[in-house]
């Protein structure tokens, strides 16, 4: 969410907290973390760019180490992630069950054509392909780190969160469009020809 952008304010204030708790503990780290934030919301204000990336990872961060200062934990700071993930996941393939997968929702509000590709079998299926690709995707990112944050591994779970983040969307990203084009051709094709197909 927030896009490439998103992604750059939501990974930063990491590479701060995880080496700053190492060396100078939790306390130092939040506040590191929220500094970062800060900054890249301000760069984000002075350049007159979309501001919704960054203030979005500022909540994001503060969620963070609101968690982390309350459990008094630096692993903590990974619990939202986790379960903002498993919530992404779950959410994902709950649309799949039912036919009315997340990836066709949003493509069709986005494309100006809305829910017409539910008509269209062939469609449905290549839109449900691409929205278990991104649950696939959430439930591996919620499961790892959760192994990570019940065995107090703070580093690995940094890395985690950065590694499979940015990969891992990116091959999300290239599934998604390759299904939505085969989606996108039974739409276009005449009536008949779906008949056919389905039949």
């Amino acid at each position: 969410m927030g896009g490439v952008r998103g992604l750059v304010y939501s990974s930063i204030p990491i590479l701060a907290f995880v080496p700053v708790n190492a060396f100078w503990g939790l306390t130092v780290a939040i506040w590191a973390a929220l500094g970062v934030a800060v900054a890249m919301l301000g760069w984000s204000l002075a350049r007159r760019e979309n501001p919704q990336p960054a203030i979005s990872g500022f909540i994001g961060v503060a969620i963070c180490v609101f968690i982390a200062w309350r459990t008094g934990s630096a692993k903590g700071y990974f619990l939202y992630g986790i379960i903002t993930q498993a919530v992404y996941g779950g959410a994902f393939a709950l649309s799949a069950l039912a036919r009315w997968p997340l990836v066709g929702v949003i493509w069709g509000f986005l494309d100006g054509k809305g829910m017409a590709w539910r008509r269209i079998p062939a469609a449905r299926r290549w839109y449900a392909t691409a929205t278990w690709i991104w649950a696939a995707l959430f439930a591996i990112r919620a499961v790892l780190q959760f192994a990570l944050y019940r065995n107090d591994e703070v580093n690995w779970l940094g890395a985690a969160r950065i590694g499979m983040g940015w990969p891992l969307a990116l091959v999300a990203f290239a599934g998604t469009i390759w299904a939505v084009r085969r989606a996108m051709v039974h739409e276009a094709e005449p009536i008949e020809s779906r008949s056919e197909t389905t039949s």
